[in-house]
């Protein structure tokens, strides 16, 4: 067979492979058949996570391990530290920035490149440049910001993902750059950790004139006293935000939303901010929103889901996460506004489902067309409710009770026989009271199941060999 097929042939067929499940081989595993069968396999390679340490890597190496993947285009890199939570030796930030160069001179192809292990200096984000013209998305960790004009020199980056790291000793400068008018393809944003009096951002976000998505996390700020002002040029075309973890700064970035930016479509807020500011934001804002997800376990209450059903009348996604003082009133309301609309409901560790008897049948009753449903972690939840919901649940797709500990084999006996004939995607992870016998019912009936998390134990002979039939994925971890 290894001398029959030409080199072409067998690398259409590594390339048509699915990826490992967990009761099928991967592609990897056709590395095994012979050296030539190793070298196709690396060369139909366009993705390749890497972890590395000075102990068994050097820089040339990897520049020759590289060299054998051709068609690489995305690459992540993360380096092992010799002792977990410990500060990083000067050793390994010489050895990070080395690997960058190394990179640079062996991926001319690359699109994607992240390097999660500790900060990388500017010099060398820089040799990048040249080498990798491709490059569109970079996810790096640096110290803290100067300038941001080196972006300048990645004409095609359209995501950028930067966490900031201050140095032990370093102090924070409040120093201001040349202001020069500039426009990056920059559509996608992540920034992590940005201290108040980090300079540099007012010329980011004036540059960022074509921005779509900014997700900032445990940030205290937006940048030094220039930055908010400038804030505004990059606010008018967002079309999602994602805020968590960044405390009081975030009523001022929605203040800055109410006021400039009506495009947003899609709102993610995780522990930060206030009462007062999300509710001003639900209530002035002029955007039509259709995705809304809250984790705000003292903030959000019945006032603000209320003003919800009122204000944004597109709404087809809702998720809460342990939202302990919201009550059913607020979920009613929002069932019935929003009837026709809804297509995703989250409540995940949310102690209303426990409070309220017959808020689920209730909500089930009145969204005809939701979808997609999560349940997670709502350790009371039992299977009288569970049930009563999807009796009138007909068109899920996506079903996740992740952690529901009371439910019991009836529930996906009942669901999968009376509803749900179109689920795509089912968690039953951390269930106990679910075993292998409504596992194989739930993959007997559900013909159109493709991807399952349970535990591996709760798969019987029989659920193994559906499984890899109708090739659908399971995820055991």
């Amino acid at each position: 067979m290894d001398t029959i097929l030409c080199d072409e042939l067998v690398e259409e067929v590594l390339r048509r492979l699915a990826p490992r499940t967990q009761f099928s081989s991967s592609t990897a595993d056709v590395s095994l058949v012979s050296k030539r069968w190793l070298r196709l396999y690396r060369s139909t390679r366009s993705r390749l996570p890497l972890r590395l340490s000075p102990d068994n890597c050097t820089p040339p190496s990897l520049s020759s391990f590289l060299s054998h993947f051709p068609h690489l285009s995305v690459l992540s890199l993360s380096i092992a530290a010799a002792v977990a939570d410990a500060p990083v030796p000067p050793a390994i930030s010489i050895f990070r920035d080395q690997l960058l160069l190394s990179i640079a001179s062996s991926c001319p192809n690359l699109t994607d490149l992240q390097v999660c292990s500790g900060p990388v200096s500017h010099f060398h984000i820089l040799s990048l440049s040249t080498p990798c013209p491709h490059l569109t998305n970079l996810y790096l960790i640096v110290c803290r910001p100067s300038s941001f004009h080196w972006l300048l020199l990645f004409p095609s980056l359209k995501l950028l993902g930067l966490i900031f790291t201050l140095v032990p000793g370093e102090h924070v400068d409040t120093a201001s750059e040349e202001n020069f008018d500039a426009e990056l393809k920059l559509e996608t944003l992540y920034l992590s950790r940005i201290r108040p009096g980090h300079y540099g951002f007012d010329w980011l976000w004036k540059s960022c004139k074509k921005l779509t998505l900014l997700r900032l996390a445990r940030c205290q700020g937006i940048g030094d006293d220039t930055s908010a002002s400038s804030f505004v040029n990059c606010s008018k075309s967002l079309q999602e935000v994602e805020l968590s973890s960044c405390g009081s700064v975030v009523n001022d970035i929605l203040s800055k939303l109410v006021e400039n930016c009506t495009s947003l479509n899609s709102l993610l807020i995780h522990d930060c901010g206030s009462k007062e500011g999300l509710l001003q934001f639900i209530t002035r804002s002029r955007c039509n929103l259709r995705k809304l997800d809250l984790r705000l376990p003292l903030v959000l209450k019945t006032s603000h889901l209320l003003a919800v059903a009122v204000n944004f009348r597109g709404l087809s996604s809702l998720r809460l996460h342990s939202c302990s003082l919201v009550t059913g009133e607020g979920l009613k309301t929002i069932g019935l506004a929003r009837s026709n609309d809804l297509e995703e409901l989250a409540l995940v560790n949310c102690d209303v489902v426990e409070r309220e008897p017959g808020l689920l049948t209730t909500l089930g009753q009145n969204l005809k067309k939701l979808r997609k449903l999560d349940l997670s972690d709502n350790e009371m939840l039992v299977d009288e409710e569970f049930i009563s919901m999807l009796a009138s649940c007909n068109c899920l797709t996506e079903l996740k009770v992740r952690g529901c500990k009371r439910l019991t084999n009836a529930s996906m006996v009942v669901s999968t026989f009376k509803s749900c004939e179109q689920l795509e995607s089912v968690d039953i992870m951390n269930c106990p009271g679910i075993g292998a016998e409504a596992v194989e019912l739930l993959v007997l009936n559900c013909l159109r199941l493709r991807k399952l998390h349970v535990e591996k134990s709760k798969l019987s002979d029989a659920s193994r060999l559906l499984v890899w039939k109708r090739f659908i994925g399971v995820f055991v971890h």
